[in-house]
Parts: C-alpha cells; sequence; structure tokens
C-alpha cells in the first residue's frame, strides 16, 4: 500500500498549492506566493506538455521569484533530462518517504520537558514560522508574509504541531490531511535543542494524529539529516523527487 506512489505525490500538490490558493490538478500546476523561497514558487509537474512550451509559461508566471520546478512519478517521462539540457541546475534530490500508520511502533516517549501544542492563532503561527525558518532556510525578512500565507492555509486540513520547551517553540511539524494520505512538512528543530528526540515527538503526534483520522497512509519528503530519523521510525523510501532551477 506504502508503494502506491500516485495519491502521496497529489497529496504534495495539494499542499504546496494551498500556500497560493493555485490548482493541484492541472498538467502544468503553478504556484506563486511571491515570497523568496525556492520551494514556495515553483512548477509541480507536466504531464501532456510540450516542454519549451511550459518553461516559457512558469518563466512568465514565476519572474521575479525564486522557484523550483519539482519532477517525480507524475511528471512526463524525460522531463529531467529536458530541464538539463535546457540548462537547468539539479538544486535538490529528496525521497519520498511513506509508511502505514497501522503498524508504527507504540509510542516513543518524549523529553520529560517537551510539551506539543496545536497552533491555532497569529501570535502562536509567529513563533512557529520563526521556530522553523531558519532550519529549513526560509527568508527572516519575509516572516509577516510568511505568516500571512501560513494563515491563509490555516484550515481544518492543516494541523500544526509546536514542540514547547520552557515557554520556547523549539520543534515544528505540519500535517496535511486535505486527502486521503496524511502528509507531513516543515519537520525543523532549533539547532540548540537537536538531538533530544522533539523530532521524532512530533512525527509520531502527527502519525497518531493521521491514524485517529481514519488514514493509513503518512507520506514525507525528507532532507538528508531527516532521513535516518524517519527510517527509524518505520518509514520507506517509495520514490523521489529532483529539483531543478532553470537559467534566467
Amino acid at each position: 500500500m506504502i508503494h502506491d506512489l500516485q495519491p502521496q505525490l497529489t497529496a504534495n500538490r495539494r499542499y504546496w498549492s494551498g500556500w497560493a490558493s493555485s490548482s493541484p490538478d492541472t498538467d502544468l500546476p503553478i504556484y506563486r506566493t511571491g515570497i523568496q523561497q525556492g520551494l514556495l514558487n515553483g512548477v509541480l509537474r507536466i504531464r501532456n506538455r510540450g516542454l519549451d512550451e511550459a518553461i516559457e509559461e512558469a518563466r512568465q508566471q514565476l519572474a521575479g521569484t525564486r522557484w523550483s520546478w519539482w519532477v517525480g512519478a507524475d511528471s512526463d517521462e524525460g522531463t529531467a533530462e529536458g530541464l538539463l539540457a535546457r540548462g537547468a541546475e539539479l538544486t535538490g534530490d529528496m525521497p519520498v518517504m511513506a509508511v502505514d500508520v497501522a503498524t508504527v511502533a507504540g509510542p516513543v516517549p518524549p523529553p520529560t520537558d517537551l510539551k506539543i501544542r496545536l497552533v491555532t492563532d497569529r501570535a502562536e503561527m509567529y513563533d512557529y514560522v520563526r521556530a522553523y525558518a531558519e532550519p529549513l532556510g526560509f527568508p527572516a525578512d519575509d516572516l509577516d508574509t510568511v505568516v500571512d500565507r501560513e494563515m491563509r492555509h490555516a484550515d481544518s486540513s492543516v494541523v500544526r504541531l509546536a514542540g514547547i520547551v520552557d515557554g520556547k517553540t523549539v520543534g515544528t511539524c505540519t500535517l496535511a490531511l486535505a486527502t486521503d494520505e496524511g502528509a507531513l512538512y516543515c519537520i525543523a528543530t532549533d539547532r540548540n535543542y537537536r538531538r533530544r528526540g522533539i523530532a521524532t515527538a512530533l512525527t509520531m503526534e502527527a502519525l497518531r494524529i493521521t491514524r485517529e483520522s481514519g488514514r493509513r497512509i503518512a507520506t514525507l519528503q525528507a532532507s538528508s539529516e531527516g532521513e535516518p530519523v524517519y527510517r527509524r521510525i518505520g518509514f520507506e523510501t517509495v520514490g523521489r523527487y529532483r529539483l531543478f532551477r532553470l537559467p534566467e
């Protein structure tokens, strides 16, 4: 079941498109927030389209932003090679990982000083964004804009879990439940609080919520630092995304 990749890629398109209120299911889904972070503007797939035409459309819609072109199993065969042939640079290679939440072992005891809370209001959202901005490379200058976008994306299908130690938000995990899969994003820990099990505790809580929602599969895209953490929990690699940046 975890190797049924298309629902996981659908969940990923839905989440990133949600930042910009754009359509995730077209043959060329393009999303633009204007925030100068490569994951917050981009192309999520190409299907049944000429690549040169698609590149021109993307450049027009995303002009003036930092953006990425995602290539996964939901894109036309040969897309990555075509982008490289047109001068694109490979900027990221992320495993798509998944787990059957019914098979995850019992909860790992969290750090005794950690409290996990749902983020519900704007003040908490500022703390939440500040906590993931540095680890995930989000621009500090755009904090207000990122918070605005998060608040617009704040409906019942998006659950944000803040890890609190001594009153400070030191860890984050976003769980998107807009599709039949639970999709995890923005898993980050303050550099001064790493290797204490905070990311594991937040991920386990997200899996618990996914299970209680009646869903069976949770999915995420892992960084090189995060991949061993997720493997210990039980996630397996089921696919890959490659991210490209085209020349100006």
